[in-house]
Parts: C-alpha cells; structure tokens; sequence
C-alpha cells in the first residue's frame, strides 16, 4: 500500500522552498486543483514550476502566481493568464517558454531515464540559441536536454490504494508523463478504490510512479466559456 493522506495539508508537507514542481493539466483540465490551493496556504515559496500552461488569474497555478511563490515557469502555454503575462513583461518571473511538443517529450524522456533528445522543432529560431545541432539524413535537429522534478503532482479520476491511476481523457495530457518524471509523485484522486477493482488493461500510470495518494472532489472550472448564440 502506497501512503494515503488525509489531507491536501498533509499531501504536499515535504514540499519545500526552491523546490522543482512539475504540475499536470492541459488548460484547467485536469489540474491538481486542491493539492495547489494547499501549496498556497503552506506559503511555499522560490518554485520552479514546470507544466504546459499556468491556470487563469484566479485559479489552478495562477493562485501561486498572484502570491509570488513562482520563481521560475517552465512551460508552452502563457494561454488566458493575464497576471502570467504581466510578471513576464515587467521581469518579475523567469520564464521558458518551448514547444508544446518538445516540452511532452522533454517530460516523458526524463520520466523513462533518457538524458536528452534531438528535435527538429526549433531549429532556426531563438530557441536553438546556444543548444547543439546535427544533421540527420540531410535535415538538422536540436538537441534538447530532459525534464525531471523534485515532486510531480498529477490529477486522476480514479487511484487504487497502491498507486494506480485512470485519467479521464484530456486530463491525459500531460498527467501520466509528469507522473513518471517526478522523484517523488502526489496524486489527487476524485475516487479512491480498493486493489483489484481498477481493469487493468485500462491503467495509464502503474503504481510505481506513485508515492503518495488524497482523494478529493474538484470544483472544475471551465477555462473560457463559449455558448451558442
């Protein structure tokens, strides 16, 4: 059995100052929502956070952000975040920004214990500034170092009790990679279920990425509402 918290208090306690976060989610889908809120009532500060995007002004990672608590986002996305935006063009955050794909793979490469890649996305732009370059078959590719964390924190419709986890679609992006790239990965589970009632040929991250389990209900807001007229 892997260890069950009791709170999101307790969940995210060995979380500390200048520690390396990777956070999952795509957009607000997905997030470990009260795993972050409890990050903002610890008062944890000097993170660097690693994640797709960073919530909207009021929610998800942009909670941390409003308190100041990022020191540095990794990520592809600045996406719907006005306050995200503002610290980037006053310099108050540092903030690499690289592609949506190179940073999936960048993430997945370091959870499967491979130091670094080469990519053809980037080539011929700033962001191949100071990175090595080779040419394969006649096209060039950048070299990309890995991604790895201190701590991941991923979000899972439903988790056994030692550590297996089911994502409910789009909350697979993202989730399942981070969840193997972290020393040490924390779970927020909308249900927790006993060993044996999870399918498993329907399990998307195995119980050995998985430190630490909490269950808790998600309130789920929509990142930007469209309605028919």
């Amino acid at each position: 059995m892997k260890k069950i918290s009791e709170s999101f208090e307790e969940a995210i306690a060995d979380i500390y100052d200048g520690a390396t976060l990777m956070v999952g989610g795509f957009g607000l889908c997905g997030i470990p929502e009260n795993l972050i809120l409890a990050l903002v009532d610890k008062g944890v500060n000097d993170l660097t956070v690693i994640s797709n995007n960073c919530g909207v002004d009021d929610w998800g990672l942009g909670l941390l952000l409003q308190n100041k608590q990022i020191k540095k986002m990794i990520g592809s996305y600045v996406g719907e975040n006005k306050e995200f935006e503002r610290q980037v063009l006053s310099g108050e955050i540092e903030v690499e920004l690289i592609p949506q794909g190179t940073l999936a793979e960048k993430i997945r490469a370091g959870g499967a214990g491979i130091p670094a890649f080469y990519t053809p996305a980037g080539v011929g732009t700033p962001i191949a500034d100071g990175k090595e370059t080779k040419v394969f078959s006649g096209k060039e590719y950048l070299l990309e170092e890995s991604l790895t964390a201190d701590f991941s924190l991923v979000r899972a419709a439903k988790g056994d009790r030692i550590g297996n986890l089911v994502y409910e679609k789009t909350a697979r992006n993202f989730n399942p990679m981070i969840a193997a790239a972290g020393k040490v990965t924390i779970a927020e589970v909308e249900a927790l279920v006993d060993v044996g009632e999870l399918d498993p040929n329907t399990i998307h991250t195995p119980s050995v990425y998985v430190q630490t389990l909490i269950e808790g209900k998600q309130e789920k807001r929509i990142e930007r509402l469209t309605v028919k007229k």
